[in-house]
């Protein structure tokens, strides 16, 4: 148990950390008016149509930074405090959600590849642990390692999610510069650093997601280790 805790306790504050670095700089910037006063949604309508993805529709969700990019029904679903709001935080959020938009539209290499791994990775996840854990207790060496691989898929998701998630945040600074409503196409300034803070500090959640599911998957090779050893 001691082992347990030692492994799962630095995965779970990082991610609380990352969680409240996210929250603190949405709240901050989602009160800071951008000088363009364009909301997040008519953002996100002109990255796309820049980049001649006028089919692309977007739609207003419930909740709270619960933005996303459907790629199945090729739909920008961005939440209220975004779709409406002409702040500085909902317009590098919605660009960034386009940038997801764009990579789809370009065939981007790693978001093929990860899109590829849902339905495996959905597998694994729900299988995983049940297959480790028969493992464990049938003392079946070779079942517990199949548990151990399964989960291992989710790992693997988790790290294909970072340089997907990157690189539609630099196509989101990139394109909010291009089509004129971050500082009036001037980097550096207030808009700049504010969609610069809001969206580094969400990246830290998927490094922190990746870390917290790394731990655990050392902490289960550990386990069938010893089980060998035993």
């Amino acid at each position: 148990m001691l082992i347990y805790i030692l492994f799962m306790i630095p995965g779970l504050l990082f991610m609380l950390w990352a969680q409240s670095k996210v929250k603190g700089a949405y709240h901050k910037y989602s009160k800071v008016e951008n000088s363009a006063r364009v909301t997040g949604a008519q953002a996100a309508r002109r990255v796309l149509d820049s980049q001649g993805l006028q089919d692309v529709q977007i739609e207003s969700i419930q909740g709270e930074l619960t933005d996303h990019y459907d790629p199945r029904s090729r739909v920008l679903r961005l939440s209220q405090g975004v779709y409406s709001v002409p702040s500085i935080a909902a317009i590098g959020i919605a660009a960034h959600e386009a940038g997801h938009a764009i990579q789809h539209a370009k065939a981007y290499g790693p978001l093929k590849a990860r899109t590829a791994m849902v339905p495996v990775v959905n597998i694994g996840s729900n299988l995983g642990f049940g297959v480790l854990f028969l493992g464990l207790i049938m003392n079946q060496v070779g079942l517990a390692w199949i548990g151990v691989a399964l989960f291992g898929l989710a790992t693997l998701f988790a790290l294909m999610t970072l340089p997907v998630e990157f690189d539609a945040t630099r196509r989101a600074k990139e394109a909010l510069v291009q089509v004129g409503l971050v500082d009036s196409g001037v980097s550096g300034g207030q808009e700049s650093k504010g969609v610069s803070a809001t969206l580094d500090a969400a990246a830290w959640t998927y490094i922190a997601g990746f870390a917290a599911s790394m731990l655990t998957l050392l902490y289960y090779v550990m386990t069938v280790m010893g089980m060998r050893r035993d």
